[in-house]
């Protein structure tokens, strides 16, 4: 069993910047396919931005030049980077780790609202 948190979630005004973190569990993170997804208030969950154990990297065109998508495997953890946010960035971030062997697990989610 693995274990998602994310974190680092807040107010911020448009054009601000936050930098969400998701902490995963096991001594394997290294080999884990990482992803953000993210719920905007009445909308489905989308996919953000996923990099692969091989530091290979995709965004949503959504957030692209705007978001960057890093990991830092000795301390088990994934970023987000998110600059010159806009209002419709508001959502509930989630952090999603897929092991090598098939298995799926989803952290709670961190909210991140964009207002003036």
């Amino acid at each position: 069993q693995v274990q998602v948190v994310e974190s680092g979630g807040g107010l911020v005004q448009p054009r601000g910047s936050l930098r969400l973190s998701c902490a995963a569990s096991g001594s394997s993170f290294s080999t884990y396919f990482m992803r953000w997804f993210r719920r905007a208030p009445g909308k489905q969950r989308e996919f953000v931005a996923w990099i692969t154990s091989g530091f290979s990297i995709a965004y949503a065109d959504s957030v692209k030049g705007r978001f960057t998508i890093s990991r830092d495997n000795p301390n088990n953890t994934m970023y987000l980077q998110m600059n010159s946010l806009k209002p419709e960035d508001t959502a509930v971030y989630y952090c999603r780790a897929t092991t090598t062997r098939g298995g799926d697990y989803w952290g709670q989610g961190t909210q991140v609202t964009v207002s003036s």
